[in-house]
């Protein structure tokens, strides 16, 4: 089949109207729609370069802060109070969680010549540029949350504007490989970008704002080259009220079955993911009787291996759904070896036992996570809606990110006494148990994706 890399535009000319016809005939027929979703149109290689472009300079700008920096502010400005960081990022991550599904809403709903989705990358872009100078020169931890929460808002919000042309445009044939390569360029752009901050450690002000321009040039390149096409033939009305802002927040699983048990295979396999990485640092250390400090060199190494795997993972599942045309059956492979990891990491005693275990259970969720994107846009309950919709998916995995860390704690210390080793075996076994009951669930409940 032919590339078709032509850009979306959906703007018709208008016939030139009579006075009659203004009399005759309704502005807007009865039956319009309120949204319209673009025509989905197969995408080459120079439309899936840009955007794979702008994944990553997304992912720099956001994840080097989230990674990196952020600790080394702090410890700045609140030395010995650590503590500070969770605080920080908690907060912000759960603002921006509250505020996803309206601007998701508004979105959808946005009529401009740059179409639907541009406006909320360009916007976002600068707002979360704009946040980092203020996150760089804050002179307290207040100040610097209270800036990355606009940072969170702005980064993340192009991040979904970007996920959202995804839902768009891209038709089902090609979903996988383009979720699993964009899921690529956002595992590479932390660890490119932290080599970037190395680089420019002697100054605290290029270690937030070099990643962050960057990473912003590279987000608008998309836009330039690949115009998203004029949005005013797609939205017929652009009010937002109460009632579609209280709505945005959930869906009817009833209505919408395939879309509910997707959402709910993804959270309860994403609450097995965080359960067995939350207290990586303090497992290593205690399977391999050494002080916690000196771990990190390892979590650098295994986290170095561990990116290569996600790669491999995300592309040969991505590449081999769209080639077989089965979704399901790649999900819960992911779920089953992501099993295997788990299960090797909870008797692990050794470093080659460890590095295979997180070594496996990065593969895993690469190969879940790529080929379950996919099934998203498939089973989104209306693609006109897409950005409210993918705002409610990303709660299935953000509600376990914090759900997860505040259970964890009294699973490493049922049926333990005081002063024994903390129970990490039984963690990491209930963690492969939810992981594979969530692979599944999409893999037998789904009925419409093969």
């Amino acid at each position: 089949m032919p590339h078709d890399d032509r850009d979306v535009s959906v703007v018709v000319p208008l016939a030139k109207a009579t006075p009659q016809d203004a009399v005759a005939a309704p502005t807007e027929p009865p039956d319009t729609p309120e949204i319209e979703a673009p025509p989905l149109r197969r995408v080459g290689r120079g439309y899936l370069l840009w955007l794979m472009t702008a994944s990553f300079g997304g992912s720099l700008a956001l994840m080097v802060p989230l990674s990196y920096s952020l600790a080394v502010r702090i410890d700045d400005l609140a030395p010995g109070h650590e503590e500070q960081l969770g605080y920080v990022t908690g907060s912000a991550q759960v603002v921006y969680l509250v505020l996803s599904p309206l601007i998701g809403l508004w979105s959808d709903r946005t009529r401009s010549r740059l179409g639907r989705r541009t406006p909320f990358m360009i916007g976002g872009t600068l707002l979360g540029t704009v946040a980092l100078v203020g996150v760089a020169l804050a002179p307290s931890v207040l100040l610097l949350g209270l800036a990355w929460v606009v940072g969170m808002i702005g980064w993340s919000t192009t991040g979904q504007a970007i996920q959202n042309i995804q839902a768009d445009r891209v038709p089902e044939e090609q979903r996988g490989r383009i979720s699993a390569l964009t899921s690529v360029m956002t595992q590479i752009a932390p660890v490119v970008g932290i080599g970037l901050a190395y680089a420019v450690a002697s100054s605290t002000f290029l270690v937030f704002l070099l990643p962050g321009v960057l990473g912003a040039a590279l987000v608008v390149l998309f836009p330039v080259f690949k115009p998203e096409g004029d949005s005013r033939a797609l939205v017929h009305t652009a009010g937002v009220t109460l009632r579609n802002m209280i709505t945005s927040y959930g869906f009817n699983p009833r209505k919408y079955p395939d879309f509910g048990w997707n959402w709910l295979g993804r959270f309860v396999f994403f609450m097995g993911l965080y359960f067995n990485t939350t207290f990586g640092t303090f497992f290593y250390a205690q399977r391999l009787d050494l002080p916690v400090k000196e771990v990190a060199g390892i979590v650098a190494v295994i986290g170095t291996i561990g990116v290569v795997a996600a790669a491999g993972g995300a592309i040969g599942g991505g590449f081999l759904s769209d080639k077989l045309g089965r979704r399901k059956l790649f999900t819960l492979i992911g779920s089953a070896v992501f099993v295997a990891g788990a299960v090797t990491e909870a008797f692990a005693h050794s470093l080659p036992q460890l590095v295979v275990g997180a070594v496996l259970m990065q593969f895993a969720i690469a190969v879940f996570g790529a080929v379950d994107q996919a099934i998203v846009f498939a089973v989104l309950p209306d693609r006109a809606e897409a950005g409210r919709y993918l705002a409610v998916v990303g709660f299935a995995q953000k509600i376990p990110s914090a759900v997860a860390p505040l259970i964890a704690p009294l699973v490493i210390t049922l049926g333990v006494g005081a002063g024994d080793e903390k129970n990490y075996t039984q963690l990491y076994l209930i963690g492969a148990v939810l992981a594979l009951v969530g692979g599944l669930i999409v893999k037998f409940k789904i009925k419409s994706v093969r």
